[in-house]
């Protein structure tokens, strides 16, 4: 009997009656409620600690924007443009994240729950020491995925195309990765509770015998 897999549990976003916002004026630890922007350019700006409740973000720009310790809940970001993106210890609850084109993204310490990234293209996403309950990402290119020593809770990958991916230090528990292409994996003593299918079982065969110093002849 195979064992159940758990999938993410993911509270659908549902906004209403927003007030458009075509010039904000967003400022650091400020609170934003029911608003919706669209091609707004938050560029360079110091927003540490800002929270953004039941917003729409549509096109906006957050390159080198400093986001440390922000909070979005109940929130939907369509193409977010960020080179740079800076969010470490953010919180994320109840968002969803449409195609964004994002450089390096540093996210680090980070919570997330009940998550959804559909498309687009990441080049790094550092989500080291990060709490993810309940997180689904969705035809997503991405180069480098670091998720050491994180905590991952019903996270799904699918139909993702990612370069590296590492583990190290991680603790898992319904990560499912089925369906996903990666090139390489590190952190293989941190792999309990990942599901993989058959095919990324053979891709990973090579590098579980190494890790245990299996000769194969």
């Amino acid at each position: 009997m195979k064992p159940k897999i758990i999938a993410p549990r993911l509270t659908p976003v549902r906004l209403a009656d927003l007030v458009e916002d075509p010039a904000p004026d967003f400022r650091r630890g400020e609170r934003y409620d029911g608003v919706r922007y669209s091609r707004v350019a938050a560029d360079g700006l110091e927003l540490s600690g800002t929270d953004f409740a039941e917003c729409e973000f549509d096109g906006a720009s957050f390159n080198e924007a400093q986001l440390r310790g922000a909070g979005f809940r109940d929130c939907v970001l369509a193409e977010v443009y960020a080179p740079v993106f800076t969010a470490a210890r953010s919180s994320l609850r109840d968002v969803e994240i449409r195609n964004p084109r994002w450089g390096s993204a540093e996210l680090y310490e980070s919570g997330w729950q009940s998550v959804r990234i559909d498309g687009g293209k990441l080049d790094y996403v550092n989500l080291r020491g990060s709490k993810l309950v309940d997180v689904q990402i969705s035809d997503c290119i991405i180069n480098e995925l670091d998720l050491g020593s994180c905590t991952a809770t019903r996270v799904a990958l699918k139909n993702c195309t990612v370069g590296s991916l590492d583990f190290s230090g991680a603790r898992l528990k319904d990560f499912d990765l089925r369906g996903t292409d990666f090139r390489s994996l590190s952190g293989l003593d941190s792999l309990a509770g990942l599901v993989v299918d058959e095919y990324q079982l053979t891709l990973l065969a090579p590098l579980l015998a190494g890790q245990l110093g299996i000769t194969v002849a």
